[in-house]
């Protein structure tokens, strides 16, 4: 069964998705990229940038494997696209990924300017969404056919899915690291009440690996491992 899902998004031990001072230089914050250390150790990810090696067992590797499984389209905040702000200067910036981007399905950026729909290699293309979250969930589920569609980030875009309900489950990678400040991922919700709960905590050997689900899509969540 399809689901609206978030996999591999990493989060500090402190609770923040990104560190301070996000911009062209420090895409994820100054520190931020301590917090995906587990995930560029794995086979997988080596693989998608295109390097050799990699751990290729254990269950960061499993996790970071299964982010990519059954996957029809992505969802983006802004931010996660590039360092851009406000009305596009030009059509120049493509990404952080060069002319090849990881995903390979249609992507849906949430933005409040638009622009052309950009097709990129490898079956990517951005599709630029001015209209809110639902109309963005609205066409990724229907790119997605009968596959998930997944909620990349960042954090920002998670809380506002989160708020409005509409993610069915989480995969959180929890990194032992503590960046301070940031962008604090739950900042303002109260999941419980908006009923997710822990389903499942498997330690990995560079971070430990927690599901969340909504009560009704505890069913969806993989089996255990």
């Amino acid at each position: 069964m399809s689901a609206v899902r978030v996999a591999a998004f990493s989060v500090s031990l402190d609770g923040f998705a990104a560190g301070p001072d996000q911009d062209l230089d420090h895409p994820l914050g100054v520190g931020g990229e301590r917090l995906f250390a587990w995930a560029f150790a794995t086979r997988t990810f080596k693989t998608m940038f295109g390097e050799d090696g990699g751990d290729a067992d254990g269950a960061d590797e499993a996790f970071a494997a299964e982010s990519f499984d059954n996957v029809g389209a992505w969802i983006l905040g802004r931010n996660m696209f590039g360092p851009v702000r406000g009305p596009w200067p030009d059509e120049t910036w493509t990404g952080w990924w060069g002319d090849e981007p990881p995903y390979h399905v249609p992507v849906f950026v949430l933005t409040h300017h638009p622009r052309p729909d950009l097709p990129m290699k490898g079956g990517t293309t951005f599709h630029f969404v001015t209209d809110g979250i639902e109309a963005a969930l609205e066409r990724a589920r229907a790119a997605a056919g009968d596959r998930d569609v997944r909620i990349g980030g960042g954090g920002a875009t998670i809380r506002r899915y989160l708020a409005a309900g509409l993610i069915d489950r989480l995969h959180l990678a929890l990194s032992p690291v503590l960046l301070g400040r940031g962008e604090a991922l739950f900042a303002g919700l109260d999941l419980p009440a908006l009923g997710y709960s822990v389903t499942e905590v498997v330690p990995g050997a560079r971070a430990t690996h927690v599901r969340i689900a909504r009560s009704d899509a505890a069913a969806q969540v993989p089996g255990r491992r």
